[in-house]
């Protein structure tokens, strides 16, 4: 059998890696120009919009808003989806099918439903605060993420390693640090980052909950755009881009073999 792949699909291939790509290459590509203003190819080349924007006091006060905020909200998703991720694998209850639905919801709903509902809700609940809001809004869309990586990697533990640690004496506790928490630590660790990942460049949600004293950084650079449009918003994306790109390839490479048989 031929290891080519056929011209129609290495065709298709490269078309969609072009669509994906180059959405990701043009601000970085913007961002080194030497001119005022944004422009594609960039003309000469220089670093002076990254020091502009990392120097920029606004820029540092919303990336500690979404660092924090990232921060916090993956910790809430962690402690609430793991228990969640572990019922809906290991226990079979009534409404089980509608709990899954519910709690998975936010990843087919869109985020500007999702941002109205939550400002709606706080309104009626007379909760204040910006950052709790979004704190509570983005463990609302990280959530799904850590139930689904984790009850991926409880799908291909095996059960019986934690009966026989039961009928040897092993507490719960005992149980899930010493036989489950090695299973599942993938899992875990995969769903942690995709809900950073998630929280930290989250806009739908943080655009209807946040405020002058809360401000997020894709909040930031949305403004920025408004008020001046020079290559310093192309490094502020480049720089986010880099970012995510590599708590991804962290992932694919630190956690490679958890995460292909959790896809699995």
């Amino acid at each position: 059998m031929s290891d080519r792949i056929p011209w129609p699909l290495g065709l298709v291939t490269a078309l969609l890696l072009a669509i994906i790509v180059a959405p990701l290459l043009v601000p970085i590509a913007m961002s080194i120009s030497d001119t005022p203003y944004i422009v594609f190819p960039p003309e000469g080349f220089t670093l002076e919009w990254y020091v502009a924007v990392l120097t920029e006091p606004e820029a540092q006060s919303a990336l500690l808003v979404s660092l924090k905020l990232a921060v916090v909200s993956t910790i809430g998703a962690m402690a609430l989806g793991i228990p969640c991720a572990m019922a809906l694998v290991r226990l079979r209850f009534p409404g089980r099918g509608l709990v899954q639905a519910l709690v998975l919801g936010p990843l087919v709903v869109p985020l500007i439903v999702t941002g109205v509902g939550l400002l709606q809700t706080f309104s009626l609940l007379g909760l204040r605060g910006a950052f709790l809001q979004m704190w509570i809004g983005h463990m609302v869309v990280c959530i799904p993420y850590v139930v689904r990586s984790v009850s991926g990697a409880l799908a291909t533990a095996d059960p019986t390693q934690e009966d026989a640690a039961r009928v040897l004496g092993a507490g719960p506790v005992a149980v899930f640090l010493r036989v489950i928490w090695p299973q599942i630590r993938p899992g875990v660790a995969a769903g942690a980052i995709f809900a950073f990942i998630i929280s930290f460049d989250d806009f739908a949600i943080s655009m209807w909950l946040a405020d002058a004293r809360s401000f997020p950084l894709p909040l930031y650079l949305y403004a920025a755009i408004q008020r001046f449009f020079d290559p310093s918003i192309a490094a502020l994306s480049a720089l986010m881009v880099f970012f995510a790109l590599g708590l991804v390839l962290l992932i694919e490479k630190g956690l490679g073999i958890g995460v292909r048989r959790i896809a699995s």
